[in-house]
């Protein structure tokens, strides 16, 4: 047990103890010299963020760090919301920005000893890119899905009109699977906070809200989950600005 804390059983740089060997100590000690995950998480994404309307969060997500980083605490987020891997089967990317960062929660799923697989929506022909998904529990990813995403992405039309998004949770249904929810690394739906204000910094918590998608085949309707681990608030300007707390 080198790799964890002696007394408390957790691996070092406080992922949760799920098996295997732990993060390296120098992925712990980063340049940032924060010690929390989440922490050096929210410095990489304000750095990689620095007052952009929008990105796609490229240089977080294929940074080696940032990678391992993001799939920890996308994982963290999700089950602090009630959906550990235990209550779903696989991860969706809905953009290609989202590719690396389901990647990252399955890599980091397998080294806390769980099973998670990865797909791709596939737009040209409605249908996904991966193992396949009959009969699973889906959580649909991602990197930043936000009504002030207003940039070529197809949050804008997701999230105004409800087209996109309701078409991917169609494509899901007729893949035989169940979309249990919908999350986001960054991102900003509806609004308030889930115990965290604007201007809190990047360590703040995670915000939920929901999101009501139309079956675009039968018009049914459903509410689903929508989780993000930071608000964009969080990477404001303004809230940059304000000491934290």
């Amino acid at each position: 047990m080198d790799a964890l804390d002696q007394e408390t059983g957790r691996a070092r740089g406080g992922f949760r103890l799920t098996g295997a060997d732990g993060l390296r100590e120098d992925a712990v000690d980063d340049a940032h010299g924060f010690a929390d995950p989440r922490e050096q998480l929210g410095a990489m994404l304000s750095h990689e963020i620095d007052g952009r309307a929008f990105t796609e969060l490229a240089g977080v997500s294929f940074d080696h760090q940032g990678a391992e980083l993001a799939g920890h605490v996308l994982l963290d987020t999700l089950e602090d919301a009630g959906y550990s891997t235990d209550d779903f089967d696989a991860v969706g990317a809905l953009t290609a920005a989202a590719v690396p960062f389901a990647d990252a929660m399955l890599h980091a799923a397998a080294s806390r000893g769980q099973d998670l697989d990865a797909f791709v929506m596939d737009f040209v022909y409605p249908s996904i890119k991966g193992p396949s998904i009959k009969g699973k529990r889906v959580v649909l990813l991602d990197a930043w899905l936000s009504e002030k995403s207003f940039v070529q992405t197809s949050s804008l039309v997701t999230l105004r009109h409800g087209n996109e998004l309701s078409l991917d949770c169609g494509i899901v249904s007729r893949e035989g699977a169940e979309l249990v929810a919908v999350a986001s690394l960054v991102g900003g739906v509806g609004g308030g906070m889930d115990g965290a204000q604007a201007g809190g910094g990047p360590t703040a918590r995670a915000l939920r809200t929901k999101l009501e998608l139309i079956d675009p085949v039968d018009d049914s309707r459903r509410t689903l989950p929508f989780i993000c681990a930071y608000d964009e608030r969080l990477f404001s300007p303004a809230a940059a600005s304000e000491p934290q707390r």
